[in-house]
């Protein structure tokens, strides 16, 4: 690890006030949310798994000896409860995970369940302040397309990874956090490095800095949607660019489909607003449609922008704002 943290041992703890406990604790949320983010897919079940960590802290807070930082101590706890959590249910995905993309005059389909979806997270609940290379690092590691093949590794390998690769955890501090051996750890290692170069991923991929370049390609990409100018919108994107609707396992990649469903099913995002937000390390817009009260406008999506080679590689519209929209503080109308 990249700091040396003094922490007190168990018999000053024990002494400590419960609000100077609570106090060390908050100043581990953020990177625990992100590490937990990285592990589950779901920033509701991030959230869930450092509450849970909080709590396991606290009851053993007397017996914790202080051997090892604070910070170390509830990296071990956090492990073991994502690792629960992820081993109990399904591996979250995006659309494109599920099968091939469709056509704009195939069937939508049903909304499949919440727990089906890779879902956003705010930067700000994910990545702490620090040196700008860790954070530059860290916002591309909770990219939404990092995120979906990182569930594609065991749980264990998934922390293996994050840990080293991402945090920089050396490979005999993961080795005791684990209760494993360093040899172990490496050939986990080794096998999730492996996993994530056929889906053509890195721990350490940080993509281009968003520049000047970048800040007017979506300035172009918002007038485009606003003014709903279908063949402006689509000149933006690559010939291959992905466009999903999560919760429906429907997607779409060609020009013609995307102007095609635009046109039709879409159509109700005609006259949208985009309000800009901080989402997955990446450009992010609260979408909200005509047709509140008074003029208002209506939550509709939470859009996440993926850029590469100077246009838009993927738009996520995640659809279910009655969830999204509260964790991102955003308002339930928007006024004319």
């Amino acid at each position: 690890m990249n700091e040396v943290m003094v922490e007190p041992s168990a018999e000053a703890v024990s002494t400590i006030d419960p609000g100077e406990v609570s106090r060390r604790l908050e100043q581990h949320r953020v990177e625990l949310t992100g590490y937990s983010y990285r592990m589950l897919g779901s920033a509701f079940e991030a959230e869930d798994a450092v509450q849970e960590t909080f709590l396991r802290a606290w009851r053993a807070m007397d017996r914790f000896e202080g051997r090892a930082a604070l910070r170390t101590w509830l990296y071990r706890i956090a492990t073991n409860v994502c690792i629960d959590m992820a081993s109990a249910r399904q591996r979250r995905a995006r659309p494109m995970d599920l099968g091939p993309a469709s056509t704009a005059d195939a069937v939508l389909g049903p909304a499949l369940g919440e727990a089906t979806w890779l879902e956003p997270i705010p930067d700000g609940r994910a990545l702490p302040s620090g040196d700008p290379a860790e954070v530059a690092i860290a916002r591309e590691s909770i990219r939404l397309a990092f995120v979906a093949a990182l569930q594609h590794l065991p749980p264990r390998q998934r922390a293996v990874l994050i840990l080293r690769e991402v945090l920089r955890w050396r490979a005999d501090e993961v080795a005791e956090l684990l209760g494993t051996t360093v040899a172990s750890v490496n050939s986990a290692l080794q096998r999730a490095r492996a996993t994530l170069a056929a889906k053509d991923m890195a721990a350490d991929d940080v993509r281009e800095p968003m520049d000047e370049s970048r800040k007017a390609l979506l300035a172009r990409y918002v007038d485009a949607f606003e003014r709903y100018d279908l063949d402006s919108l689509t000149a933006l994107l690559h010939e291959d660019a992905t466009w999903s609707m999560p919760p429906y396992e429907l997607w779409l990649q060609s020009h013609g489909d995307i102007r095609q469903w635009c046109l039709g099913p879409g159509i109700g995002c005609r006259g949208s607003r985009l309000i800009p937000i901080a989402a997955n390390g990446s450009p992010a817009f609260a979408q909200y449609k005509p047709g509140g009260e008074e003029g208002s406008y209506e939550p509709w999506s939470l859009q996440v922008i993926e850029m590469s080679a100077g246009r838009i590689s993927g738009i996520t519209f995640f659809l279910d704002t009655a969830q999204i929209f509260p964790l991102f503080g955003l308002p339930p109308l928007l006024a004319a």
